[in-house]
């Protein structure tokens, strides 16, 4: 629908879509509450999350400080989650450890997310660009994410910094094929083809008309990557290519724990169990997000 102001035929889509877009959430907010699987895994994340950010308040040792006279201590009143080969608080480093993986899961979907949508949106609406772009995420696709990362990490080096950029590289080839396929099929709506025909420019199009139009699509992709990226970011780490010693990251704190499995097996278990919670709080939320965000889901 058109409407004419100061003489300038002018779509009725931005208020519209406003509008919608905040009544879609809504309704979208009620059936995500709903979901009890969503809010299972929603306060798993919160639970890991606040934890981690209140880490110094949670324990009273220092989370690098030896004590080889309390080296592998069996759980306990003193130590909850027992000790390391040199006597360091297990449960003050799984909290420690907490902020390194969230924060290696975010940085990997913030730059495999941004770089990736923006692909997406090129490919999509940019029909020239289309083959080369997909070619080269083909390409990409064609190697095991594990395996691409650590190729990546092998050229890069070693470190934090690297491996978080190998798994967002890993990760950039999901977002672009969603979005992409997203693009393809908003660009020919009829609001999209007015805009056109008005002369309105690509950039605001995009901005105002099909970016609002896939934000679900991308929110669910986003959070069920942040799963898969703190994942492969810890099997990184477990390899030696990720996080390096004292770094109390929980993918090392496996790999560590591993050579004393037989004396000491808390040291590998409950980093595991972090890895693994925090993945299917991820997973859970994703799935629920999913149907949440699915106007065909009833």
């Amino acid at each position: 629908m058109m409407t004419k102001t100061e003489g300038n035929l002018q779509p009725v889509v931005p208020e519209e879509l406003g509008s919608a877009s905040l009544s879609f959430f809504g309704m979208a907010w009620k059936k995500l509450r709903k979901n009890k699987g969503a809010m299972f895994g929603g306060a798993i994340l919160l639970f890991f999350i606040l934890t981690s950010i209140c880490a110094p308040l949670l324990t009273s040792y220092p989370v690098n400080e030896m004590r080889f006279d309390e080296s592998l201590k069996a759980p306990s009143a003193e130590h909850w989650l027992g000790t390391d080969e040199f006597g360091r608080d297990i449960f003050t480093r799984i909290l420690y450890g907490g902020r390194v993986s969230l924060l290696m899961g975010l940085v990997a979907v913030s730059i495999a997310g941004t770089v990736g949508v923006l692909l997406g949106v090129i490919a999509g609406y940019y029909r020239r660009l289309d083959l080369y772009i997909m070619q080269l995420m083909d390409i990409l696709l064609a190697f095991p994410s594990l395996l691409m990362a650590i190729a990546i990490v092998a050229v890069l080096g070693v470190g934090l910094t690297n491996a978080m950029i190998a798994v967002a590289i890993s990760v950039i080839p999901s977002f672009v094929r969603v979005v992409r396929g997203s693009v393809l099929a908003v660009r020919e709506k009829e609001y999209i083809e007015s805009a056109r025909a008005l002369g309105v420019r690509d950039w605001k199009i995009i901005f105002r008309h099909i970016l609002p139009n896939i934000a679900s699509p991308i929110i669910v992709l986003a959070t069920l990557q942040f799963g898969v990226s703190i994942l492969a970011a810890a099997a990184l780490s477990f390899l030696g290519l990720g996080a390096q010693p004292p770094n109390p990251e929980w993918g090392a704190l496996v790999f560590v724990g591993k050579s004393f499995l037989s004396q000491a097996w808390w040291m590998t278990l409950f980093p595991g169990l972090a890895i693994m919670l925090v993945v299917l709080g991820f997973n859970l939320l994703g799935d629920g997000l999913r149907d949440a965000l699915d106007p065909r889901m009833k």
